[in-house]
C-alpha cells in the first residue's frame, strides 16, 4: 500500500460549530464571506445568505495529481439539513464527491449521513456512493451524565445507508482510496499516558446494559501527501488523542514529514482541558507548519496553540472556510 503524493489538496469546511465572517486569514485560506460571494448568489448581506454553524464536523476534500482529480466527504455533521443548507450557500458541487469516509460512530459526525448521501447520489445520476466504515462504528453509544447514561442517536444502519444511495465498505485496517491519493487509517495505537479517550463514554451491550467505553477504538483519521510539503492529517474528533494520531501517522509515513493537522482535537470539557498543556507541549515534536483546530478543540486549547505556535501556523477552523494545502 503506497499513498501517492498530490499536487493540490483543497478542503472546504461544510459543517463546523464555529462561524466567522470577518477574521483575516493567510493567503492559502479563503474565508466564509468570500466563498459565499464567489457563488454569485448573494445579492444582499443577511442571515439567510450565510452558512449555519452546528455542533459537528464535515469536510469536503478535493485532491489533484496530474490528470487525476477526486473529491471525498469526510464525516457529515449532525444533521442532513445543515449539509444541504451550507452546501447550497457555498455552491458545493455534490457531483464531484465520489466517496464518503466516516471517522467514528458519533451523532455529530454521522447524523447528516443519509442527507448527504441523497445529495451526492442524486447529483451523480443515481450512482452508488461508497461509504468507508469499520464495524466498530455500528454500536449503541451514550454519555454518562449524572447518575444515568443518556443514549446517542444511533448510526444509520445498512438499510438506511443503502436506501440513501450508499454502499458500505467496511474495513478495520488501514487502506487507501481514490487511486491511492487518500489514506484511511486503521486502529490508532494509544501510547501517550495522558490521552485516555472520553471518560464518560459508554456502549450498550444487549444483555449487560451500558458499560464504559472511554477509548472509542472505532475512530480513524484521514491523510493526504501533498508534494513538496508532506502529510496533511485530518482528525475529526481525536478521541484517540491528537498526539497519538500524529505519532501513528509519523510511523506510517516516515520519512515523509507531517506538514499539518486539521480537525477536532477534543480538548474541551472539564476533563479534557486538563491535558491541554501536555498535548500542546508534545505537538511541538512534529514541527507542524499548519494547524487548523476545529469542532471540539475548544477556545482554551486554541488560545494555547496560538501562544505556542503563533498566528502564522494556527488558523482556527470555521464553517464556510476553504483551505488550500
Amino acid at each position: 500500500m503506497k499513498l501517492q503524493p498530490v499536487e493540490l489538496c483543497d478542503v472546504t469546511v461544510l459543517v463546523d460549530n464555529v462561524t466567522d465572517l470577518l477574521s483575516s486569514v493567510p493567503d492559502n485560506v479563503t474565508p466564509h464571506s468570500h466563498n459565499l460571494i464567489k457563488t454569485g448568489k448573494v445579492r444582499e448581506l443577511s442571515g439567510t445568505c450565510a452558512c449555519c454553524a452546528h455542533w459537528g464536523l464535515s469536510l469536503v476534500i478535493r485532491v489533484k495529481r496530474g490528470d487525476l482529480s477526486h473529491g471525498l466527504l469526510f464525516d457529515s455533521g449532525p444533521e442532513g439539513a445543515t449539509v444541504e443548507r451550507n452546501g447550497d450557500k457555498l455552491g458545493i458541487d455534490f457531483s464531484s464527491i465520489e466517496e464518503v469516509v466516516l471517522s467514528h460512530g458519533h451523532w455529530d459526525h454521522v447524523g447528516g449521513l443519509t442527507g448527504a448521501l441523497k445529495l451526492i447520489h442524486q447529483a451523480n445520476g443515481g450512482k452508488k456512493v461508497p461509504v468507508h466504515v469499520n464495524d466498530g462504528m455500528f454500536v449503541d453509544r451514550g454519555m454518562e451524565m449524572g447518575d444515568k447514561v443518556l443514549p446517542f442517536a444511533p448510526v444509520p444502519g445498512t438499510a438506511e445507508i443503502e436506501g440513501a444511495g450508499g454502499v458500505i465498505l467496511s474495513n478495520p485496517d488501514a487502506h487507501t482510496a481514490l487511486d491511492d491519493l487518500l489514506y484511511i487509517s486503521g486502529e490508532i495505537p494509544r501510547v501517550t499516558p495522558y490521552e485516555v479517550g472520553l471518560p464518560p463514554s459508554h456502549v450498550k451491550m444487549t444483555e449487560q446494559g451500558w458499560k464504559p467505553d472511554r477509548l472509542i477504538m472505532d475512530e480513524r483519521y484521514l491523510a493526504v501527501h501533498v508534494q513538496g510539503k508532506g502529510i496533511i492529517v485530518f482528525t475529526a474528533c481525536s478521541h484517540a488523542g491528537v498526539v497519538n494520531v500524529l505519532k501513528d501517522a509519523r510511523n506510517v509515513f516516515d520519512p515523509v514529514p507531517i506538514y499539518g493537522v486539521m480537525g477536532g482535537f477534543h480538548l474541551s470539557g472539564a476533563t479534557m482541558e486538563q491535558i491541554i498543556p501536555d498535548t500542546v507541549r508534545d505537538l511541538q515534536q512534529f514541527d507542524l507548519q499548519e494547524i487548523v483546530p476545529g469542532h471540539c478543540t475548544g477556545w482554551r486549547a486554541v488560545h494555547k496553540l496560538v501562544n505556542v505556535f503563533g498566528e502564522g501556523r494556527v488558523v482556527p477552523s470555521a464553517v464556510g472556510q476553504s483551505h488550500r494545502f
